[in-house]
């Protein structure tokens, strides 16, 4: 579970990710949908680690990112069930329904340029 985002549980915030790589998931009908994974995702203003890892599904927000791509955005931290809800009792014992939190509605997606800045002394 990510606790550090239960705390901000409900509240819109501005986080910064790094993109590890592009993917796909599927979609109960039709093609699969584009995925991104966001890796060392953490508050923008501070720096404190919120979480190692999210997966958003990729929107019109996401056209212009590509892998090693440094943002910033605002998202809003919410909860949602994940584990097995069937009715299989055996997988349900092996992945219990539990409640996680994630980021959701990512907006004001901006790069963020992270090469070093060479520091030339002023003569």
């Amino acid at each position: 579970m990510r606790e550090r985002l239960q705390r901000f549980d409900g509240e819109r915030m501005r986080f910064r990710a790094r993109i590890e790589r592009f993917g796909k998931k599927n979609a109960y009908r039709g093609k699969p949908k584009p995925t991104v994974l966001f890796v060392d995702v953490q508050l923008a203003r501070s720096g404190q680690p919120v979480t190692e890892h999210l997966w958003f599904t990729c929107g019109k927000w996401s056209e212009t990112l590509a892998v090693g791509d440094t943002i910033e955005f605002d998202a809003r931290v919410g909860d949602y069930v994940k584990g097995y809800r069937g009715w299989d009792e055996t997988r349900a014992a092996e992945n219990p329904p539990t409640r996680d939190y994630r980021l959701q509605h990512p907006t004001r997606v901006v790069k963020v340029d992270n090469t070093p800045q060479l520091m030339l002394p002023i003569t």
